[in-house]
């Protein structure tokens, strides 16, 4: 559970009968993933869910079971995690538990058992992708990744799908459903109309293409939507290769839960990293209080509209060393040193995005840059600065050199040796940036 010992504080199960009926699998729909027993995951989540930080797990369930697996679920899910396991004594939330409130417990979201009756076949069901494609009563963000496996072949997964054959007269598992912490739904319909504040809380899920949609026309909505209830974004259903989408869309709008495949590497995970590296790594974000208000005719935060500079930030780039101890001689260059460069970059609200470049130094493992830029920020409280050296390669495409990703709201001003990552986001051993950081 690599994932949960990075600080990902939200695990997504895809829950599938096995081949037989008498057992659970899990098995991330759609993609190139393998099948792995529910049991199995369960016990790497106890094992791993607090070694990185005490604050709450969620699980989220998709859940394409019978009532009899679904009471299996419970029972497991019970004696597995015991009194670590949280779950409300009355049927309705009509707030959520702070995570501080909540350390060291795993909660459960899914949607309840009588949301999955009228499922009558898979191209229209539960699951949430589509063929085409922390702190207050409404939590921050909270450092989320989907279903973490491989799938090698196509006879397991038919098998899944030709399991999933619950008739409308069944009733689901009470004990499935008591165990439901975040209740869950989807949108069938009018998305606007799901967004649409109730006296209960709720989870809803939309694919990052419904999130585009619905922001263009009534993103106003989602705001408010989001300062009482979670809303959850997921990878469209195409990204059969487990890549990921720009999370920012979601994080500017009040998405708590922003889901990554977390299979590959790339810079939406840069982006994750970054993003959950602020309030000590612990997986939770405390949204900012901007997205939380409401003016006196009931307007909230609008990302799109461009507002005055709040503040500048200067970046000035030095030097870096590093490189000549972490990679070979003729990794960049079979004949003479590298040519390297930084770029920066400002990752935001639209008004805010920016990025730069330095010279390139040739031949040199340890180059002088000596370069400062200014970066206006309208929203710094948002923004993610990100970092990354490359090498000139005139003939192929430039060689990577490492990189970073920080959260502007976490930047002090001064001078900072700061490390660079690769591309899975593990820490190279000596390579450093000589920066400093000022505001104006």
């Amino acid at each position: 559970m690599k994932a949960l010992q990075g600080g990902v504080r939200v695990i997504e199960l895809d829950l599938w009968p096995n081949s037989t009926k008498d057992d659970i699998i899990v098995l991330h729909g759609r993609t190139l993933t393998t099948p792995v027993s529910l049991i199995q995951c369960l016990k790497s989540i106890k094992e791993h869910a607090f070694v990185k930080s005490r604050y709450p797990v969620i699980i989220t369930l998709e859940d394409h079971l019978t009532p009899d697996l679904q009471a299996k679920v419970a029972e497991m899910t019970t004696q597995i995690f015991g009194d670590m396991l949280y779950y409300p004594h009355t049927d309705l939330l009509t707030e959520f538990p702070t995570p501080e409130s909540l350390k060291d417990r795993i909660l459960i979201s899914t949607k309840p058992p009588k949301e999955y009756l009228d499922a009558k076949q898979f191209k229209d069901s539960d699951t949430e992708r589509d063929s085409a494609e922390e702190g207050s009563s409404s939590p921050g963000l909270i450092n989320e990744v989907e279903a973490d496996n491989r799938f090698n072949g196509s006879d397991q997964y038919e098998e899944a799908i030709n399991a999933r054959d619950k008739k409308p007269d069944q009733q689901g598992a009470p004990e499935y459903k008591r165990l439901i912490t975040i209740n869950a739904g989807k949108p069938k319909g009018n998305v606007r109309d799901h967004l649409k504040i109730a006296g209960d809380v709720k989870r809803l899920s939309l694919s990052e293409q419904e999130l585009e949609k619905a922001s263009a026309t009534y993103g106003a909505d989602i705001v408010r939507f989001t300062q009482k209830n979670i809303l959850r974004v997921y990878p469209k259903g195409t990204r059969v290769t487990s890549s990921n989408y720009r999370p920012h869309i979601g994080w500017m709008y009040g998405a708590q839960m922003v889901a990554f495949n977390m299979q590959g590497h790339g810079k939406s995970l840069w982006y994750m990293q970054g993003m959950f590296r602020a309030n000590g790594g612990c997986g939770y974000v405390k949204k900012p209080a901007f997205l939380m208000e409401k003016g006196p005719h009931n307007e909230v935060f609008d990302p799109k509209r461009v507002l005055p500079v709040k503040k500048t930030l200067k970046v000035k780039v030095y030097m870096g060393n590093g490189w000549s101890s972490d990679f070979s001689k003729t990794h960049f260059d079979t004949f003479s040193p590298p040519d390297f460069y930084t770029k920066v970059y400002i990752i935001g609200v639209p008004a805010d995005k920016s990025k730069k470049k330095t010279k390139i130094i040739q031949d040199n493992w340890f180059p002088v840059w000596d370069e400062e830029f200014d970066f206006p920020l309208t929203v710094p409280e948002l923004a993610l600065l990100r970092i990354e050296v490359r090498e000139y390669d005139k003939h192929e495409k430039d060689d990577f050199g490492g990189q970073t990703c920080l959260p502007v709201s976490e930047l002090r001003s001064g001078f900072r040796a700061v490390p660079l990552y690769d591309r899975k986001g593990e820490k190279l051993k000596s390579v450093k940036l000589l920066m400093r950081f000022q505001f104006a």
